[in-house]
C-alpha cells in the first residue's frame, strides 16, 4: 500500500490500526517478521523431567496416567489429568486392546487366570481371579503356574472374597484339564488336583473356548490393569535402585494395593465399588474354607523415594535397609 503510494492515514484507515502501527511497521523491517510465539509457561514443565523418566524405566511396559498424576501430585503438581495426558500421548506406543465382557449374576462366577509378569530364568506369574459380578479381584504372585500354585492360589482366593462362587471359569491349560472332551462333549478329563479342591469347596469348575482367552474377559482386563498400577510402577523403582521385582516381594504389597485401590475404585464398566458389590455376592455365595496363612517373614530392601501406588508413607517398610 506505501509502494502505491497511499499515505499513513489512508493505511491505518484500511487496516483499522493506529498511524503508529502503520509508521513502526514501516519504519522497522524486522516488525514485518511473524514467527512462532514463545510457549507459555505450563503447571507440568517442573515435572517433564521426572515423568520421562518414569516412562524409561516402566518400557516395554506402561504406566498410566492416574498412577503418574498421583506421583507428581505428591511432589506438588497442582493442575489437571488433561494435560497430563496430552504430554504423555506422543511417549505412548500404542493403546490396548479393547476387550469384550459379558455379565453374571453376584454369587455366579469367579474367572481365574494365570498372566506372565516376567519370563525367562527367574520367572514372575500372577494368579488373578475376578468376580463377574462385583468384579472384585484377588492377586497371587508365584514362579510357577502348576496345579500346586493354582489351587493355593484359589484357596487364598476365596479366603479373601469370604465365599466360593457357584462357577470358576479358567483357561485350557494342563493344570486345570488334562483332556477337554474326553467323555464326550463338554466332559472333560480334570486335573486331578483341581477336581478335588472343586469337590471341597463346592464349586464347579468351566472352561472357556479353545484359542478364545477374552472369554474370560473380565480378567483379561484386569491382568492389564494390575501390571500397569501396580506391577510396572513397582518394578520401575526397583530397578532404578538395582533390585529385581520378587514374587514374596510383590505379595507383600499387593494385599495393600488391592484393599485400597484396585477394589475401592468406581469400576470403569460397572459404575460401581467392587469392595460394595462383594457384599451382596458374599451373601449368596458359599462359606470359604478356612484357610490360615503362615506369617510372612519380614523383608526389607532399599529402593526410590518415587511413589509407587499410594502416598510414600505406605512403603515406609521398603525403605528400610536389611541389616
Amino acid at each position: 500500500m506505501a509502494r502505491r503510494g497511499e499515505g499513513v492515514r489512508e493505511i491505518a484507515r484500511q487496516l483499522g490500526c493506529s498511524r503508529n502501527t502503520v509508521r513502526r511497521y514501516l519504519r522497522d523491517d524486522e516488525a514485518r517478521r511473524y514467527g512462532p510465539r514463545p510457549a507459555r509457561p505450563c503447571k507440568l514443565d517442573p515435572f517433564q523431567d521426572h515423568l520421562r523418566e518414569r516412562v524409561a524405566q516402566a518400557r516395554p511396559r506402561w504406566i498410566p496416567a492416574t498412577v503418574l498424576l498421583r506421583e507428581i501430585a505428591e511432589r506438588g503438581y497442582a493442575g489437571g489429568i488433561s494435560q497430563l495426558k496430552a504430554f504423555l500421548a506422543p511417549l505412548k506406543a500404542s493403546a490396548p486392546e479393547p476387550v469384550v465382557r459379558f455379565e453374571t449374576a453376584p454369587g455366579v462366577q469367579m474367572q481365574a487366570d494365570f498372566t506372565v509378569v516376567r519370563r525367562g530364568r527367574d520367572p514372575l506369574l500372577a494368579l488373578v481371579a475376578t468376580l463377574g459380578y462385583s468384579r472384585a479381584s484377588f492377586v497371587r504372585f508365584s514362579a510357577a503356574e502348576d496345579a500346586s500354585a493354582l489351587c493355593s492360589a484359589l484357596r487364598e482366593a476365596f479366603d479373601y472374597f469370604g465365599g466360593v462362587p457357584a462357577e470358576v471359569l479358567m483357561d485350557n491349560a494342563k493344570s486345570v484339564v488334562i483332556e477337554r472332551d474326553a467323555y464326550g462333549a463338554g466332559a472333560h478329563r480334570w486335573n486331578s488336583e483341581l477336581l478335588e479342591l472343586a469337590e471341597q469347596c463346592g464349586f464347579t469348575p468351566r472352561l472357556c473356548r479353545p484359542y478364545r482367552a477374552k472369554t474370560k474377559g473380565k480378567v483379561e482386563r484386569f491382568n492389564g490393569y494390575l501390571k500397569g498400577s501396580f506391577v510396572v510402577p513397582l518394578a520401575a523403582s526397583l530397578k532404578a535402585a538395582g533390585l529385581m521385582l520378587s514374587a514374596e516381594l510383590a505379595n507383600r504389597h499387593v494385599r495393600r494395593w488391592l484393599d485400597e485401590v484396585a477394589n475401592a475404585r468406581v469400576h470403569g464398566t460397572t459404575g460401581a465399588v467392587p469392595a460394595s458389590r462383594l457384599a451382596e455376592e458374599r451373601a449368596l455365595m458359599l462359606p470359604a474354607p478356612a484357610l490360615k496363612a503362615p506369617a510372612p517373614v519380614p523383608v526389607r530392601v532399599a529402593i526410590p523415594l518415587e511413589s509407587l501406588q499410594h502416598p510414600l508413607a505406605v512403603y515406609d517398610e521398603l525403605l528400610e535397609v536389611l541389616p
